[in-house]
């Protein structure tokens, strides 16, 4: 029998995925590993959905979404980002994570190199790889508040360098990038001719009166994609839709390619996702003000040991240094916590080099599951 493909076999699972695994059915864990909202989908969005599977709008859509989602976000854009688009340059996908593959599908060519943060959302460097893409990983670093470091970055573009990719609020640091770094880091864009792909699938969840600001918002050359969700604000992580604003010629690619790959988001999902950005927003005010009381519980308890240099301004992770801790890594830890104590987190390694000696936790988890979980990894504090 031939052998399966070499390229594929190479590319690493998640470390976050191998937790969760390890602790699947077991109903004593306390799960702070997987960035899910405790909470169900609002009601309204809920009801809008049986109300269109009633309707009849159980069959497929057109690759790029319903015409009337895609005018709804259309004006979304305008009023909440302050970007102003039409619904040609918009595509409902199956969730953003395939929004972020086909959008590198389609800028990127076998070799090709992708500037991506460390640490980061693992599934930046997994889909890029499995792709015949090249990860190149730029450092965000606690002391510089976890944004990036121009300088850096200009030492790790190359000829082979197609984009960059920024991801703000983001996961796992929780760090909400400034409008001047957002443009500073169009500007090196621009210098280099780099797409710049903006992750903002956070952008509801901000902390402490911090604004979300789109780097789409101040493009004048038509090279930012910008990438969204509605798994994280609206607790519609199972519906799997989300979207894709990019430059016409660019959605008319991803919309196409879409198609050999699923057709068109789900149609039920989108309506709900239609009546979520077109409905009232006070559940997703609700859920941010939990994520906000869950981060000062967390903070307050793990306070007396110093682990968190840069308390998470948005999204709803708690980046925590463990490196005074006797482990040889994050994983180590993490094992550990998961066999000795029924807690399960994301070891930090798994998120990139720079996370070899840090946890994430996840607000995402019940104010319960929380408490018990730090008191946990504070005994591992105390010796």
């Amino acid at each position: 029998m031939k052998s399966l493909s070499a390229q594929r076999r190479q590319v690493p699972p998640s470390g976050i995925r191998e937790i969760y695994e390890r602790s699947f059915g077991d109903e004593e864990v306390v799960h702070l590993e997987i960035g899910t909202p405790s909470f169900t989908t609002p009601h309204h969005i809920i009801n809008a959905a049986l109300e269109a599977a009633h309707r009849g709008f159980t069959h497929y859509t057109p690759n790029a979404g319903f015409p009337s989602l895609r005018e709804a976000l259309a004006f979304k854009m305008h009023r909440v980002n302050q970007v102003k688009v039409a619904l040609e340059n918009i595509v409902v996908t199956a969730g953003a994570g395939l929004g972020l593959t086909l959008t590198f599908l389609v800028l990127c060519d076998e070799g090709e190199e992708v500037l991506i943060p460390d640490p980061g959302w693992p599934n930046f460097r997994i889909l890029l790889q499995v792709h015949g893409f090249v990860p190149i990983p730029y450092p965000l670093r606690p002391g510089n508040g976890f944004l990036p470091d121009l300088e850096e970055l200009e030492r790790l573009v190359t000829p082979r360098t197609k984009a960059l990719l920024i991801n703000s609020p983001s996961n796992p640091t929780g760090a909400v990038f400034p409008q001047e770094t957002l443009q500073q880091l169009y500007e090196f864009c621009c210098r280099h001719d780099l797409f710049l792909v903006s992750d903002e699938v956070y952008e509801q969840i901000l902390f402490d009166g911090r604004q979300h600001v789109s780097p789409a918002s101040f493009d004048e050359e038509g090279r930012v994609i910008s990438v969204y969700s509605f798994s994280k604000g609206y607790a519609m992580t199972g519906w799997r839709v989300g979207y894709v604003v990019a430059p016409r010629e660019i959605a008319q690619h991803i919309a196409h390619l879409q198609e050999p790959f699923v057709s068109c988001a789900p149609a039920l999902a989108q309506k709900a996702a239609e009546e979520a950005v077109n409905g009232p927003q006070e559940a997703v005010e609700s859920m941010v003000l939990a994520y906000l009381q869950r981060r000062d519980i967390a903070l307050a308890l793990l306070e007396p040991y110093g682990c968190v240099p840069c308390p998470p301004q948005g999204a709803f992770y708690l980046w925590v240094d463990v490196s005074n801790l006797p482990f040889e890594d994050s994983r180590a830890l993490a094992l550990a916590l998961l066999e000795k104590e029924k807690v399960a987190v994301a070891p930090g390694v798994a998120f990139g080099q720079q996370g070899k000696h840090w946890i994430r936790l996840s607000l995402a988890a019940n104010e319960k599951d929380l408490v018990k979980g730090i008191e946990c990894l504070s005994r591992y504090f105390e010796g």
